[in-house]
Formats: structure tokens, C-alpha cells, sequence
């Protein structure tokens, strides 16, 4: 018997791009750092390249990239940002993976994400397909290969999401303990009641399509050690760690198993400062000595098929849960009762209509997108899939001109090319605006909820200035009803009027 240790870091930030300059602005919350993205880099994302193992009297023994020992994923839009603002950090972090390759039996560290992090199953098919798709594409632009793994934005899951990630290719993803409802031996008839969080986290699992004849594995983190290392203190000592890790195990198991841990990654260095020199001490050498070996999902998963399958916990209504709430996937779509503090006798009544109001937005300019790009592409939702390409080649006319290719009904006068792109970046603004933080704090107007409403804004601008027609009327009724707890800010309705003044 061998004994397996895997932790992933969710590396993940919201876009925060102005939609209509496409700067990063100052957010003064973040001070003395221009932005969050730059606050957290200098935290977080940096220092992970470059731990430092230190001795007792504080001497630098060694520097360590802990993304080559890490499972991790990186949000799309915050991977974009380093490239841009920080490459030589990009590239270490490409390299990592690379050297993770090389060390994991041809299995990388890095898998790719849902594209800007929203709550899958409170999506549409076709909004899934596109944020699973992009997700892919974007991976493969910046990794050189193919995503083994997919991150779902909080683990939201059910079963119409896992099936979309069955169709788009994906081999396995991460979920929550408590989001297994029964299991059964792969071949056998009788299931067990695993609900509560009472799966044995120490193997994978078998999702079996209920449409194909695909299936996903997925691996169950360890919950309670996993919420030790992200909300209590031992991650601050790497033998304190170690110890729980220890504790997890299970002395007289007969087979392998494998402690898995998933964290935001923000926890190593940014919510727990300098918490990352001990995860570059624990996984590059203090590992070893306690007889574990360091590996990433993809590759433990080639070593150790699945002998079990298992059925999701649907959540109320079956659509789905997470790994943040406790009610489901209630946190983005109602006052369910999770938050992050504010004031007393504060709500968070606002997340419906707010949820409402760009469900009724995204219908809209769905049907408007529809029938306008009709006029010029053959499936206007496959070129929103393709979309992606042009996104990550900006200015690229090669790329634009294979995209008019495979897509354009005939061929597009410069007017027309200017049309598809605006209605591209239309959906691809409906798309940014259910980024899932909007709905995670405690109040609407907080910074990433403004985000949001400016992408909506920025969708609506580019359909009206196509069509000469009002999208927002019905939106802004809906609105109306989300109020803040904060008297100046009035609703959500007033909050997107003043949005974008200085444009």
C-alpha cells in the first residue's frame, strides 16, 4: 500500500477590465496596490514562483516554484492579466507545468477552468457549452496541450453540467465531499448512501452519462481537511500539516489512497501570508521523509481506474450545489442566508432580482443575436464557440480571416466583418456578466456586482447601436427591485444608470 498526497490551488480572479477602454482601473479597496489583481500578484501569484525554504536562522536554503508541485488551475481572465502585466511570471508558471509533465508520467499539474467562473448550473446549455468550450481553447493557447481536468467556479455542479463536460471531452474534475449523494461497485446493483459528506475520499469516482455512453471521473476532496488548511492555522507549519495529513490517513487500509486537499490558491500567501513557504517545504522534500508521494489527479487517475461509481447530490430544486453553499447554489440566486458580514440587519434579498433582471438581458440579446447574426453566419452559436479564437489573437487578420471562413454565409463586406464582431463581443459581454462573484458579497454594490452591471451595460450599448432598439426597459424594471442595504446607492436600477459616466 502507497500513500498519495494532492493538494490544488483554485487560482482565480473576476475580469475586471473596463468594457469600454479595456483598463484595469484603480479599486482603492485594494491600496496601497493599484488593483486586486495586483495586490493579490504581489501576495499570492508571485511568490508562489519563488518560495523560499528558509533555516532556522532565517537563511535562504532554497526557492521552490510551488505550481510544480501543485494540482492548480488558473482563471482565464486572471492568467490573461498576468501575461500581460507580469510575463516573466507567466512563464514560470507555463514552465512549472511543463516540468510537471516531465515528472508525472506525461501528466500536467495545470487543467483549465469554466472561462469566467460562472455558476454552471444555473446556466442555459448553450452558455455552458461556450464558458466549457472557451475554457478549453483558452488552456490550450497558453499550455501547449490538452486539459485532462476541468474546475467548475465553486464546484457548482449537477448532472446537466457534468454531461456538457462528458460531450466537450473533459477526463475529470474536483468536487466537494458533501456533493456525492449514493455509490455503488461498477458492475453491482445495490448503492450505499454516501449524502452528508460520507464518501471515502481516498479514490476516484465514475460518473456515468445518463444521455451516452460517456462518463467523468472525479476526484472527492478531503473536507475537513481541506476547510483545516483554508480557515484554521496549520498550514502555517508544514509539520502541523503534515500531522493532519497523517491523521487522514488510514493506517490499515489494504490499497493505495491518495489525501487530496483543494484550496482557493489565494490561500498561499494572500489570505495566509507567507503560508506558501510552507507548501514549497511540505510537498518538494518533507513529504518524502513521511513515506508520501506528491502527485497531480491526472496522473493518480491513469494509475487507478475508478472502482466505484457514484450519483450527484442534485441540491434543492436539482440545480445543484457547491462547495461555498450550504443551501445548494442558493448564494447566487437568493438570500439563502451565506454572506460575507456587513452590517446588522443587512440581506442579501437583491441576488433575485439581480439574477433576474440579466436572465431576462441574456434572453433578449440571445434572440437578437440570433436573428441579426442569422443575416451573416451559418450557426451563430458555433461562431460565439470559435469566438475564443479571435479573443486570444487580437489583431490577428490570419485567424479573423479562417473564423470568416468556416463561419460566414458568403462573403463579408469590411461593414459586415464590423457587424459580426460587434455582435461577438455583445455575447461575449452577456457572457462576462454572470461572472459568479457578483452574487458572493454582501451587498450589490459591491466592486465586483458593479463589474457585472458594466459588462450588461456594455451589451446592451452594442445591441442598441445596432438595431436602434431598447433593450434595457424590462431589465431595468426587474432592477429596480434589488436594494441595496447601503441608502445611497438606492437599487440596482440606479446603480447601472450611473455606471459608465466617464467612458
Amino acid at each position: 500500500m502507497e500513500k498519495f498526497i494532492c493538494i490544488h490551488g483554485h487560482f482565480y480572479q473576476p475580469p475586471r477590465e473596463n468594457p469600454w477602454t479595456d483598463e484595469y482601473e484603480q479599486e482603492i479597496s485594494a491600496s496601497p496596490f493599484h488593483d486586486w489583481n495586483e495586490r493579490i500578484y504581489q501576495e499570492c501569484y508571485k511568490p508562489n514562483t519563488e518560495a523560499v525554504i528558509v533555516n532556522e536562522s532565517g537563511r535562504v536554503l532554497k526557492r521552490i516554484n510551488n505550481y510544480e508541485y501543485l494540482n492548480f488551475n488558473f482563471g482565464p481572465t486572471l492568467l490573461h492579466w498576468i501575461k500581460e502585466k507580469h510575463f516573466d511570471t507567466f512563464q514560470k508558471i507555463i514552465e512549472a507545468d511543463k516540468n510537471s509533465v516531465k515528472n508525472h508520467s506525461g501528466h500536467g499539474n495545470a487543467i483549465a477552468q469554466v472561462y469566467n467562473h460562472i455558476i454552471m448550473p444555473l446556466a442555459n446549455k448553450r452558455d455552458k457549452i461556450t464558458q466549457v468550450r472557451w475554457g478549453i481553447k483558452d488552456f490550450e493557447f497558453h499550455f501547449r496541450r490538452k486539459p485532462e481536468g476541468m474546475w467548475l467556479a465553486e464546484t457548482a455542479c449537477n448532472n446537466a453540467t457534468l454531461e456538457i463536460l462528458i460531450e466537450e471531452g473533459i477526463a475529470y474534475t474536483i468536487l466537494d465531499p458533501s456533493q456525492a449523494e449514493k455509490i455503488r461497485k461498477i458492475g453491482t446493483q445495490n448503492w450505499e448512501d454516501v449524502s452528508g459528506g460520507k464518501i471515502n475520499p481516498k479514490i476516484p469516482y465514475r460518473y456515468f452519462s445518463k444521455i451516452s455512453k460517456g462518463y467523468i471521473d472525479v476526484f472527492f476532496y478531503d473536507g475537513p481537511l481541506s476547510k483545516g488548511l483554508a480557515f484554521d492555522d496549520i498550514v502555517y507549519d508544514a509539520r502541523r500539516l503534515m500531522q493532519r495529513i497523517e491523521f487522514a490517513s488510514i493506517p490499515e487500509y489494504r490499497n493505495d489512497q491518495l489525501i487530496s486537499i483543494a484550496v482557493d490558491g489565494e490561500t498561499f500567501g494572500h489570505h495566509k501570508h507567507f503560508t506558501e513557504r510552507t507548501i514549497a517545504y511540505l510537498l518538494s522534500e518533507y513529504a518524502d521523509t513521511k513515506g508520501y508521494k506528491v502527485v497531480n489527479f491526472a496522473e493518480y487517475l491513469a494509475a487507478h481506474k475508478p472502482v466505484y461509481e457514484f450519483t450527484m447530490n442534485e441540491g434543492p430544486g436539482g440545480e445543484g450545489t457547491s462547495w461555498s453553499c450550504v443551501h445548494g447554489v442558493g448564494r447566487w440566486k437568493k438570500d439563502c442566508g451565506c454572506n460575507t458580514g456587513g452590517l446588522p440587519g443587512w440581506n442579501q434579498q437583491w441576488r433575485t432580482p439581480l439574477r433576474n433582471a440579466l436572465n431576462l438581458l441574456n434572453g433578449k440579446l440571445a434572440v437578437y443575436f440570433e436573428i441579426e447574426g442569422h443575416k451573416y453566419l451559418k450557426n451563430v452559436w458555433n461562431a460565439r464557440n470559435d469566438y475564443i479564437d479571435i479573443m486570444l489573437n487580437p489583431g490577428d487578420s490570419d485567424i479573423l480571416i479562417k473564423f470568416l471562413e468556416k463561419h460566414s454565409r458568403m462573403i463579408l463586406m469590411e461593414e459586415e466583418i464590423g457587424i459580426v464582431l460587434s455582435l461577438l463581443e455583445m455575447q461575449k459581454f452577456a457572457l462576462f456578466m454572470f461572472t459568479s462573484c457578483a452574487w458572493f458579497f454582501s451587498d450589490i454594490s459591491g466592486i465586483e456586482t458593479l463589474k457585472i452591471l458594466e459588462y450588461a451595460k456594455r451589451a446592451v450599448e452594442i445591441a442598441e447601436q445596432l438595431s436602434g432598439l431598447d433593450f434595457d426597459e424590462e431589465f431595468l424594471e426587474e432592477l429596480e427591485h434589488a436594494k441595496s442595504n447601503k441608502l445611497l446607492f438606492g437599487s440596482g436600477k440606479e446603480i447601472y444608470l450611473n455606471l459608465g459616466q466617464n467612458k
